[in-house]
């Protein structure tokens, strides 16, 4: 048997001649072009910054992109001259890139395309926009059940792609159906946090140096200023898979210890909910169905940041959208784009504003009109006289209950005779999260606690069915939840509304400038549950727990 060692041996040593001459020959010509040389092979090549250039483009012209900072690139280049190099430097400098050249060897060239392999399935397409592989994100989403899935996937992450860490954290935020994701900087580490059906859990910390990476590619994606640091800026990107588009709002805001970053996930599903199961009860239904069918008037939703108030505006446009009738909504910004609305959104920089474009929709002759938010007096009077003439208006207002509706436009400067005969009703609602029906279990309520019950239910109004003491169904998380609901008790949210209607004795006591306790009092006499009594019966029902209702509204 012949022993090919030897010979083995000297090929290999002198192929490592021959790339040391080539390497040496590279560096004598780059005195000659006033380039520094590079050796590849002995520097940290960037998945993110191989992307930047196809494998096709970066063979053609002889080139590699192996390391970035924001727009700032560093590209090996076997020949400057090349016509093809030109060319794509070209392209790069129209895409307001800048670069520093390094003069690089075939060998150093082949080894930082064998890169190519490792990008990952996340390609950035566009500014602004994402490209997911469906098949990938359904992998990820079946992988990543619970949080501690989420964790793990991303430590393991670490050091690797950055477009991976970011594909991991997003597909991770729509598989448990996160409404954000909280970045938020430290001395020593950075936390990620999700907000879940409105509570915000923690999943782990990430180390600094990813983390700078990981701001980088948002804000490129997210059309942000990478070189500005010191002051807020907000953006938007496009998750695109198989045949979805998931807006994402971003929020970037400086802190002591860095830049915090909030990705605000806007998922169609989530505005889907069909007006019947919003989570009204019946003669509350029975109530909006009514005022819906009216020709004009205004309908208000009042509730702070968070709690559901757009999801209803739109299942209310979703119940009575039809071919014979003209809706056009102005929002800041558009998060959900529906068939069928004509949507427009505030530019205040271009003098289009929630006042100003009001006033240009209505002579565009809608049937309804949604005003993404009443802010200010303008606003409030030109919605309402909208609401005056001809049109039914929605919009959303921040009070804490339906009695608050009325002293919070009076103090915005909006006279009663205007407020009285444009409203029609006034909505306030909250969000509470739903038991988790895997692992709920039955709660045994105290003496103390079924007597506050009881004195509770005595007080609802006559048009409520109030359940009998025998068929009460009362629940409560459990100290181990299950997988299901990632272990935390809870999953998915309903609402609690409050109605009030803006009747004859309403109105009249309106024009007398009332404090929001008069219109409580009068209110009550209509016959409509609370918030806190449209609670109870759910907690009765065994959707939610006393101890989230608490959480929500108060004792």
């Amino acid at each position: 048997m012949v022993n090919n060692f030897p010979e083995e041996k000297r090929e290999h040593k002198l192929e490592l001649l021959r790339r040391k001459e080539e390497e040496e020959s590279v560096s004598l010509i780059s005195k000659k072009y006033k380039i520094p040389y590079q050796n590849l092979s002995t520097v940290a090549i960037e998945i993110d910054a191989i992307k930047i250039l196809s494998e096709d483009r970066a063979r053609r012209g002889e080139m590699v992109v192996f390391q970035t900072s924001g727009k700032r690139l560093k590209i090996g280049v076997r020949s400057p001259d090349k016509e093809e190099t030109s060319a794509v430097l070209k392209g790069l400098e129209r895409d307001r890139y800048t670069y520093e050249l390094f003069l690089v060897s075939r060998h150093s060239l082949e080894h930082a395309w064998g890169f190519y392999k490792k990008v990952p399935t996340m390609e950035e397409t566009e500014t602004g926009t994402v490209q997911v592989s469906h098949e990938r994100l359904e992998a990820l989403r079946k992988e990543l059940v619970a949080l501690g899935d989420i964790k793990e996937r991303v430590k393991g992450a670490f050091y690797a792609k950055t477009t991976e860490e970011l594909e991991i954290i997003l597909a991770g935020a729509l598989s448990v159906e996160a409404s954000d994701v909280h970045l938020e900087p430290h001395a020593d580490s950075v936390r990620l946090r999700f907000r879940m059906d409105g509570v915000l859990h923690d999943i782990i910390e990430i180390p600094i140096k990813i983390y700078m990476l990981m701001l980088s590619r948002i804000k490129l994606v997210s059309e942000l200023k990478l070189n500005v640091h010191d002051r807020a800026q907000d953006g938007r990107f496009t998750i695109k898979t198989g045949g979805a588009e998931i807006e994402v709002r971003t929020s970037v805001l400086p802190g002591p210890a860095g830049e915090n970053i909030v990705l605000r996930v806007l998922n169609p599903k989530t505005i889907g909910v069909s007006f019947s199961n919003l989570g009204m009860q019946p003669w509350t239904v029975a109530t909006m169905e009514s005022e819906l069918k009216k020709p004009n008037g205004m309908i208000l939703t009042t509730g702070p940041t968070g709690s559901g108030k757009t999801t209803t505006l739109y299942a209310f446009i979703q119940k009575i959208i039809s071919q014979e009738i003209k809706i056009i909504t102005i929002e800041d910004p558009i998060e959900y784009h529906i068939v069928g609305l004509e949507q427009t959104q505030v530019d205040a920089e271009k003098g289009y504003d929630f006042a100003n474009g009001l006033r240009s929709i209505v002579r565009q002759d809608p049937d309804i009109i949604l005003v993404g938010e009443i802010r200010d007096f303008d606003t409030a009077e030109t919605a309402m006289h909208a609401a005056l003439t001809g049109h039914l208006v929605f919009s959303t207002l921040h009070t804490n209950d339906a009695a608050g509706t009325i002293p919070r436009l009076l103090d915005l400067g909006v006279q009663p005779a205007i407020i009285a005969p444009a409203i029609n009703a006034a909505l306030a609602q909250r969000l509470v999260r739903r038991l988790c029906n895997e692992c709920k279990i039955k709660q045994h309520l105290t003496a103390s606690q079924t007597q506050e019950m009881k004195k509770a239910l005595a007080a609802f109004p006559k048009v409520t069915t109030v359940p009998d003491e025998k068929s009460w169904t009362v629940f409560q998380t459990p100290k181990k939840s299950c997988g299901s609901c990632s272990g935390i008790g809870y999953k998915g949210r309903i609402g609690i509304f409050e109605i009030i209607l803006i009747d004859e004795r309403i109105e009249a006591l309106i024009l007398k400038r009332p404090a929001e306790t008069e219109i409580k009092k009068e209110a009550a006499t209509q016959g409509q549950t609370t918030m806190r009594q449209d609670g109870l019966l759910k907690v009765l029902a065994g959707i939610t727990d006393l101890a989230e209702l608490e959480r929500v509204i108060g004792t």
